[in-house]
């Protein structure tokens, strides 16, 4: 099996510690076990390798965060580039010909995209090797990890299942982002979160790949890179696909996506230097700065200093920031 980790975003989420260099999953905000702090792409690597899953992992993404990479992770685990951003599909079809053409992977190889910085346990890989299982089954040539929601959410993208048992089932439609009033339909006939997970034989993709650029080595894909369309994998592959399946993954897991999703995994009130006063509740200060912040008086706020900025926000208007950041 192959694993290719997604790494990309443009890190407005998580002004002002990210940016586009420094994305979200490279922030290094989250305890270890047994002390020290790890950021979401050390941790996803590291569960990787605890799950036992015998696997190659690639990560595939932009020339932008290959020092940060190679600074979180070592030079182990290779990198495929992209030459410019071109959304998922391009840069699947990229790795997938990494796979192929310069690392020698055969056409039947079982082959897992993931994103870099799901936060979840170890049921989440678990799934993830039932998935290559199920590919090397032929139960479809296209093989979805399904997230059981937890609440009627308007933010993710859903899979509908065919009615039936086991752990593999068939799909029967996909819904991208609905109101939630549709959301709440959608989780009485049993849908599922799509988070973004996908297997299938490395020759199944490869096939794609030819249609746009047939080259007979990895080099002379990556000529030709603009010649992908710019397009999601979800647009271009599983929603034209008619041989789909799910597996369901009942865990958990959450896009630390915002300020308001990570500071609830932040084991303590203040990272860095910083101090809280007696008069606040739920506040956090994330302080990368040799200079002191103190906060007394307050209530649902978030702190987040940087070079690149100072964030004074109450958590739930954190969803909003995207919008501002190119303002600032």
């Amino acid at each position: 099996m192959e694993i290719i980790l997604l790494s990309g975003g443009s890190g407005k989420r998580l002004w002002p510690l990210s940016n586009d260099e420094r994305s979200k999953q490279f922030l290094p905000l989250l305890e270890k076990p047994g002390g020290g702090m790890e950021s979401m792409v050390q941790r996803v690597v590291r569960q990787i390798r605890e799950a036992g899953l015998n696997a190659g992992i690639t990560l595939a993404t932009n020339a932008a965060q290959e020092h940060i990479i190679r600074e979180q992770l070592g030079g182990d685990i290779p990198m495929v580039l992209e030459p410019e951003r071109r959304d998922t599909f391009p840069a699947i079809a990229l790795a997938c010909a990494y796979l192929s053409l310069a690392k020698g992977c055969s056409d039947d190889e079982p082959v897992v995209i993931m994103p870099c910085d799901p936060y979840t346990e170890a049921g989440y890989f678990r799934t993830i090797g039932k998935m290559a299982e199920a590919v090397e089954m032929d139960a479809a040539h296209l093989v979805l990890m399904g997230i059981k929601p937890t609440y009627p959410s308007s933010k993710y993208g859903y899979i509908v299942p065919e009615k039936g048992c086991g752990e593999c089932l068939k799909v029967r439609r996909f819904t991208e982002k609905p109101t939630v009033e549709m959301a709440v339909e959608l989780l009485d006939d049993g849908a599922l979160w799509n988070g973004g997970v996908f297997a299938f034989r490395l020759g199944y993709l490869m096939e794609m790949v030819r249609r746009y650029v047939d080259a007979a080595d990895f080099a002379g894909v990556l000529a030709r890179y603009s010649d992908f369309p710019k397009i999601s994998f979800d647009y271009e592959v599983a929603e034209k696909e008619s041989s789909v399946a799910v597996i369901p993954f009942d865990g958990e897991w959450k896009d630390l996506g915002t300020w308001n999703t990570l500071t609830d995994e932040l084991s303590s009130p203040v990272t860095g230097r910083g101090l809280l006063g007696e008069e606040n509740e739920n506040v956090k200060i994330i302080n990368e700065l040799d200079i002191p912040v103190f906060a007394d008086g307050l209530k649902d706020i978030v702190i987040a200093v940087s070079a690149d900025g100072i964030l004074v926000c109450h958590r739930k208007q954190t969803e909003n920031l995207k919008k501002y950041v190119s303002k600032l």
